[in-house]
């Protein structure tokens, strides 16, 4: 990978800085990394390792300054200055001239860092998306900050303490979402967040989110034709000259699109890369083909095979730098690292598009809970509620016993619902945790982070603010990780044009019923692009890029000895009851396979991340 890492304010002079920097660094190495030569200043220090990322450092007078992405500069001047002197130049003079409110002037996927040296103040910033990651740590008298936690921790004055909480956030979510790292002592930022440490103190402060415009007056024709411009635009910023460039290709929507765009602005076949699995449910090759034929994509294919996964999983538990729970990392890894051996640099990604354009299944499925409150109270206490709920022996009964279900789930407000099919929601937690473990956490943490983001969106709709609210979690916090981090690992860069700031900050215009329109996903999307793609793709439902996990799991010897044999070891560690784990055993093994795997390989790669660095 690549990444910057440092530290600023220390009171004095420390021996050990150089040292301290070359540790910080060796997390940040992959196989085709290169330190850059640091930058120091009495109590400060930045560092920096090229990789698949471009990485640049600089110093202007007292200023030191560090970015990693592909930055780009909305003011002609700022951008004449980064191709001339270098893209943390161009930082250090923004942020001379305009402090905070540089931010203003970035776009594309950046991570920087500005170090005042006279003062020992600093300065964090990550793109509006969360595209790339920054972290941070209060450090005795010094802000330390690197591109991972594990770049932080890795100072020799780092509390490696790791945090109870995070773990059960992980549990609950199958990542851990910022804030929080897996260590008590360091956090990350979130989307659109920019970070300062000043006398002593650190201050964080969202600079960006998604303007939602409920009632943009333009009409449905001037939105497409806007769209389709913006579409082509975003693609000319992800290739930015890149020869040596390939698009994932799921047969989805969005990785569609995305080829599509890059075959249209290139003027020539994509190459694409596509992932099938030999097992019936699971498999989208066929589309993916579909799409490869509608553009004459130059394409290359490859079937996952169980003994991939099962060689994928020490791979992942060392890859990233905190536990990550998302089991198409594995299959993402091979996609990457077949485009890797073609002499593929960078991949686009489709990554985005549900949460910008109203593609998620669960926004379709939420406006028929929704619409359970727009009838009249009166008849639903006086009438239907009586009757599904109040009279003996409707259980009995399979239209009123699903009538029942209905009501009870419409009834729980949003954003709650969204988590009523949550593994953690489905026992009581005293039966799942430890006691010692589930007293030293707050089980309600993730629910009130998710009503915070929720609740803060600047639209009235529910779909625009569950978009929202999977912008951070679903986006951000994991799917931008795991397709990021597996195409590092890989030896290539993956870029998001459905990404693109003016892309994503149109998409805000576009009314919440031409996104989801009735039941119908991506509505305004697919009209849009109705000659672009395949007519099997705009009439496809949502599938996803899952794997037979589960149901490889109960076949294949060598998947299930590393598996089961992290989950003994994990029942010894105090966090889950090991009751808890034998039933899930259980119920994957004569159940549901496929559904209880969820939580198996959640749990399994939670421990292989711990036994790999022997915690």
């Amino acid at each position: 990978m690549s990444g910057i890492c440092g530290w600023a304010g220390s009171a004095r002079e420390d021996p050990r800085a150089q040292a301290a920097l070359e540790a910080m660094r060796v997390p940040l190495r992959d196989r085709d990394g290169a330190a850059l030569e640091p930058l120091a200043a009495p109590g400060c220090a930045l560092g920096g390792m090229t990789g698949v990322h471009a990485v640049a450092l600089a110093r202007s007078d007292a200023l030191l300054a560090a970015v990693e992405g592909q930055l780009r500069w909305r003011s002609p001047e700022l951008a004449s200055l980064a191709a001339t002197q270098g893209a943390a130049a161009a930082v250090a003079e923004a942020y001379r001239r305009k402090g905070e409110a540089c931010l203003q002037e970035m776009a594309g996927p950046f991570a920087a860092a500005v170090i005042d040296s006279r003062s020992g103040d600093g300065f964090l910033a990550i793109d509006r998306l969360g595209t790339r990651t920054m972290c941070f740590a209060r450090m005795r008298n010094a802000f330390v900050f690197g591109s991972t936690a594990a770049s932080v921790v890795a100072h020799p004055d780092a509390d490696r303490t790791l945090d109870r909480q995070a773990i059960f956030n992980y549990l609950y979510c199958h990542v851990i979402p910022s804030p929080r790292t897996i260590y008590d002592s360091v956090r990350k930022l979130q989307p659109g967040e920019c970070v300062s440490f000043r006398d002593g103190r650190v201050e964080s402060r969202l600079y960006w989110q998604l303007p939602y415009r409920d009632d943009e007056p333009a009409s449905a024709a001037a939105l497409e034709a806007r769209f389709r411009e913006l579409l082509e635009q975003a693609a000319r910023h992800a290739i930015d000259g890149e020869a040596a460039i390939g698009s994932f290709l799921s047969g989805g929507t969005d990785s569609s699109t995305v080829a599509a765009m890059l075959t249209r602005v290139r003027r020539e076949p994509a190459r694409t890369y596509s992932i099938g699995f030999a097992w019936e449910g699971f498999d989208e090759m066929g589309y993916a083909r579909i799409t490869a034929r509608h553009i004459n994509a130059r394409t290359r294919e490859y079937y996952v095979t169980p003994q991939d996964i099962a060689d994928a999983i020490p791979i992942i538990a060392n890859a990233y730098d905190e536990p990550f729970g998302n089991d198409s990392a594995a299959p993402t890894y091979f996609c990457a690292k077949m485009a890797r051996e073609d002499g593929i640099k960078v991949l686009l990604a489709g990554d985005g598009g549900d949460e910008v354009f109203g593609g998620n299944v669960r926004y379709a499925k939420q406006k028929l809970f929704e619409a359970y409150g727009a009838i009249p109270p009166a008849v639903r206490r006086g009438l239907i509620e009586p009757i599904a709920l109040g009279v003996p022996g409707t259980e009995r009964i399979a239209a009123l016993r699903k009538l029942a279900s209905y009501i009870r789930q419409a009834s729980i407000p949003l954003p709650d619902r969204l988590e009523s099919y949550n593994f953690l929601h489905r026992t009581p937690l005293a039966q799942v945790f430890e006691p010692d473990f589930l007293t030293a956490v707050d089980v309600g943490e993730p629910l009130a982070m998710s009503r915070e983001i929720y609740g803060r969106t600047s639209s009235s709709a529910p779909v625009n603010r569950m978009m929202h609210l999977d912008l951070k979690i679903t986006l951000a916090d994991n799917d931008l990780r795991k397709v990021s981090r597996m195409c590092e690992v890989a030896g290539l860069e993956a870029r998001y044009p459905l990404l693109d700031e003016d892309l994503v900050d149109f998409s805000g215009s576009i009314p919440a019923r031409l996104k989801v329109k009735g039941l119908k996903l991506r509505y305004f999307f697919k009209r849009a692009l109705r000659d672009v793609l395949p007519g099997e793709t705009i009439a496809k439902t949502k599938h996803g890029f899952g794997m037979p996990f589960g149901l490889w799991l109960r076949s294949h010897a060598p998947l299930a000895e590393i598996v089961h044999g992290s989950l003994d070891a994990f029942q010894r560690r105090g966090i889950l009851r090991p009751a808890y784990i034998a039933d899930l055993r259980q119920q994957h093994d004569t159940v549901h396979a496929t559904y209880f795997g969820i939580m198996i390989w959640v749990i399994a790669l939670l421990e292989c991340w711990l036994g790999a660095r022997r915690l």
